[in-house]
């Protein structure tokens, strides 16, 4: 029964149509679409290098002239496309489950087509390389925690309040003699919201898990 709860987790929706979305939508469905298919050829082929533009900046005043689009509206679109696509990658997601959630979101069908097309000819590739780096350049090394009890403001008030510190140790690599320290305080309902949180992504870990497994 597990695994079918982890499975449940990865049909939940991909994306949300924020209204940054909504309109980056709308911008995408307005271009051309010979010219878009060559534009997210270039982001899925640089999806793992995270430090890394997509575009040079010669490239990007050449893109907003083809596209007549300005420079912040451009910037949503490739910031929009690259994370429809880390998220396709996240979840590992089917053809057929990438088409319906783009076109949830109100994507026309031919743009969401040639995602879907480019997204299917590459994944294998961008999955493999995205195995080797992660998304994200720090990683959690160690975490220290205490819970300390405070007295409730007022005069009046002795009431106890109980409120955990944590303190997280992150790193780019295992090499790195000190990590960063990332210090975090809570109250009681602050720290379940967080360990609820946390509940879902292990259920998101363990469907990866399983999916990578087949």
């Amino acid at each position: 029964h597990s695994r079918d709860i982890n499975l449940d987790m990865a049909s939940q929706l991909l994306f949300n149509e924020t209204p940054s979305i909504k309109r980056a939508v709308s911008l995408i469905n307005g271009l051309d679409g010979s010219k878009f298919s060559l534009l997210v050829n270039r982001i899925v082929q640089k999806l793992h290098l995270r430090d890394e533009r997509n575009f040079t900046e010669d490239e990007e005043a050449k893109l907003r002239t083809v596209f007549g689009l300005e420079a912040k509206d451009l910037e949503l679109v490739l910031e929009t496309v690259s994370f429809f696509l880390e998220q396709a990658a996240y979840h590992n997601a089917k053809a057929a489950v990438l088409t319906e959630q783009l076109q949830n979101v109100h994507l026309s069908e031919e743009k969401a087509g040639v995602i879907v097309k480019v997204w299917t000819a590459n994944v294998k590739d961008v999955i493999e390389k995205l195995k080797q780096r992660s998304f994200y350049p720090k990683q959690l090394e160690e975490v220290n925690w205490r819970l300390n009890l405070q007295m409730g403001q007022g005069s009046k008030s002795k009431m106890k309040l109980p409120n955990a510190m944590f303190e997280f140790v992150v790193a780019a690599n295992q090499q790195e003699q000190s990590g960063e320290r990332v210090r975090m305080e809570c109250t009681h309902d602050e720290l379940f919201q967080f360990y609820q949180q946390v509940c879902v992504a292990a259920l998101y870990f363990d469907c990866i898990a399983y999916c990578y497994s087949g």
